[in-house]
């Protein structure tokens, strides 16, 4: 029984209970050996009693232990004491991906793809030392305030597999690859196939596959096809969209084979979301979708697979008896899903798949879009016939094919009187005001710059549910586009950096324009490697990268400025120079004092030999000594952290006392006793 106060392993100090799950409940404790936070889960009773699954647990967890990755929850140690099971990990402040998605209904594209890239991440270097963690889905990956993403219970999974797991199956059903739902061997593409799902999910806010029971969802992932995720998001590009339909493939060699070729295609689509580059196999006779054999249903439904006979959750007569009587409807489907696929390799996949997803959303547009649509063609057309007509007038008379005449010139003057009326635009000032420049997505500084140019005052507000990276501006009040008064104020939310991706992918779409303008995009944020290609593919320049420091902890390392303004339009080759920072400016503190003898410890007494460290929170030691003469004068300065961690560790013995009825004598025992003191350090000028 774990209470409040109590301490595991003679060192972990359990704190409080920030969590529970099936198998396990998760306490925030502290470290007292190593003076940190961590988090302690402790295995449910009914788990801890079974011996088989314990030892498994105990070996899978250790053998994570020694994986060490930023995208992977540390596992620091394990043990067991008077029947407690526990596993001590990295303490990560922050919610589960399956809350955050909760919480925002769906993600947007980029903030997906960004998540999915530092999953595939952790996922990887697991894989690349033989660690597979079979139980991928949103309730196991941990996004942090800062914005890190974390991969969770690595080493849990593999123990639950060969255990009858009835608590939390339901959970882990919507994740599971086909071959783990038929009780087959699970290897690397099986964690991408439920990364893939997991995807799908921070897409559309759904998973693909719902039932009754956790064998109908089985059977889902085994036979039916995977909706396409655009049917509930028709935002989502066409490169995510067959990243995740590559990724669920049923058969697991048509799926990206490692992390690595998967990591590489959601790169690509930040930079080209709308470029078809994914490359989808095309199922044969063999691999085609089918209906589950009468022996992987029963493999499912009798617990030689996934699921056992003591989960009680079977399908129904009628559900068996649907399958067997429609065996001739799912083949016809099958014939017909691959003949529609040769076409589709005959026509070139990617304009037949293309337009499949056009006619789709065209599918769900108002009737008033198309005649809109019809409206803007027609405007277009007559615009480029008469630019057309003015340029072959002024080539002809250059030519001197036919003068100047009166009906040419005022053709001219037509088409050019066309061409100025399209390019207009709203004038700048009127009695209205002045319209409100869109400054989202600029840092603040930019922002101010900006809106004082306009002759506007600025006021700072924070938005503290923005994806966006700290002090990005995410929405200004007014809003941009509406016009107020010069000298009038707008209100300027930046966003607090709570939920931004440490990624931010925030990769602006760039589109060459006829004029050979392009827009700028935004590479603050970006490593120089990924700014430099961002300028390449927008067809600008990329200049010089000098270093800097920063305000802005969260932009170190990365560019955090640039020299032309993101969204400005320039022409093409353009020439952007960036800073890079290295941090904040460094701000130095100093420690005068002395520090007293650990009177508050037990059993001090005066005189006792003491060993005294002084150690700053980045890890730097300021004082390392034994002695029994107290206080002991500190005058440090130029320290680079602004907090620190005082140890003392003696050795005391207890005091006697004797029974003067019976003469029996107790206490004189001798232990080890450690005392930590917080300390403030003074900020220097």
């Amino acid at each position: 029984m774990i209470k409040i106060g109590m301490v595991i392993g003679d060192r972990y100090e359990v704190l409080e209970k920030i969590g529970t799950g099936g198998m396990s409940d998760v306490y925030k404790a502290k470290d007292h050996k190593l003076n940190r936070l961590v988090a302690v889960k402790v295995l449910k009773q009914e788990f801890s009693e079974n011996e088989n699954f314990v030892s498994k647990f105990r070996v899978e967890a250790q053998s994570t232990a020694g994986l060490m990755h930023p995208n992977i929850v540390n596992v620091y140690d394990v043990g067991d004491e008077d029947g407690v099971n526990y596993i001590v990990m990295e303490l990560v402040d922050g919610i589960t991906l399956k809350k955050y998605i909760e919480k925002k209904s769906r993600l947007s594209v980029k903030e997906a793809v960004s998540i999915a890239i530092q999953v595939a991440m952790g996922l990887e270097a697991a894989h690349n030392n033989n660690i597979i963690h079979r139980d991928i889905k949103p309730q196991n990956i941990m996004i942090s305030k800062e914005g890190k993403v974390k991969v969770t219970d690595f080493g849990i999974a593999k123990a639950a597999t060969s255990n009858t797991i009835t608590s939390n199956v339901m959970g882990s059903v919507h994740y599971t690859s086909p071959e783990q739902a038929r009780g087959g061997y699970s290897d690397a593409k099986s964690d991408i196939y439920s990364l893939g799902i997991t995807l799908f999910e921070m897409l559309t806010g759904r998973v693909p596959f719902n039932g009754d029971t956790t064998v109908a969802i089985a059977i889902k992932h085994i036979q039916e096809d995977l909706p396409t995720p655009a049917d509930y998001n028709d935002e989502i590009p066409i490169s995510v969209e067959k990243i995740v339909l590559k990724c669920c493939q049923k058969s697991p060699d048509r799926r990206y084979q490692n992390a690595a070729e998967l990591i590489a295609d959601l790169k690509r689509s930040l930079i080209t979301p709308d470029k078809d580059f994914v490359s989808l196999s095309n199922p044969d006779e063999e691999g085609a979708t089918r209906v589950a054999s009468e022996e992987e249903v029963s493999s499912v439904k009798n617990g030689n697979g996934r699921f056992s006979d003591t989960e009680k959750m079977r399908l129904k007569d009628e559900e068996l008896r649907d399958y067997d009587e429609d065996d001739d409807r799912y083949d016809d489907r099958d014939r017909d899903r691959r003949r529609k696929r040769r076409d589709y390799d005959e026509d070139d996949d990617f304009y037949g798949y293309d337009r499949d997803r056009e006619n789709r959303r065209r599918k769900q547009s108002p009737p008033e879009a198309g005649r809109i649509e019809k409206l803007t063609i027609a405007m277009a057309i007559v615009l480029a016939v008469l630019i057309g007509f003015m340029g072959l007038l002024l080539v002809g008379r250059k030519l001197g094919l036919f003068g100047a005449s009166e009906a040419g010139t005022e053709a001219s003057s037509a088409a050019s009187s066309v061409v100025a009326t399209s390019d207009s635009s709203a004038p700048e000032e009127t009695a209205e005001g002045i319209i409100i420049p869109d400054v989202a997505g600029k840092s603040y500084a930019e922002a101010v710059a900006t809106l004082n140019e306009k002759g506007f005052k600025v006021e700072k507000g924070e938005d503290s549910s923005s994806s966006l990276a700290k002090d990005v501006v995410s929405y200004t009040n007014p809003a941009a586009g509406n016009r107020a008064q010069s000298g009038s104020t707008v209100s300027v939310f930046v966003s607090t950096g709570a939920f931004a991706s440490s990624s931010s992918a925030t990769t602006a779409v760039t589109t060459a324009k006829a004029d050979g303008q392009v827009t700028v995009p935004n590479v603050i944020g970006k490593t120089s490697e990924e700014a430099v290609i961002m300028l390449v593919e927008a067809g600008l320049t990329a200049g010089s990268v000098v270093e800097t420091s920063n305000e802005d902890p969260n932009l170190t390392g990365l560019i955090c400025a640039q020299s032309i303004a993101y969204g400005t339009s320039v022409s093409e080759g353009t020439t952007i120079n960036m800073e890079l920072s290295t941090g904040p400016a460094t701000v130095t503190y100093s420690y005068v004092s002395d520090i007293s003898a650990p009177t508050e410890g037990e059993n001090y007494t005066g005189g006792l030999s003491v060993h005294v460290t002084l150690v700053t929170s980045d890890g730097t030691t300021l004082l390392n000594t034994t002695t029994s003469d107290f206080p002991i004068q500190m005058n440090s300065k130029g320290i680079t952290s602004p907090t620190g961690t005082l140890t003392f560790v003696y050795t005391a013995t207890s005091p006697t006392t004797t029974n003067p009825e019976t003469g029996e004598t107790t206490g004189g025992e001798t232990k080890e006793i450690t005392v930590t003191r917080a300390v403030t350090f003074t900020q220097e000028n």
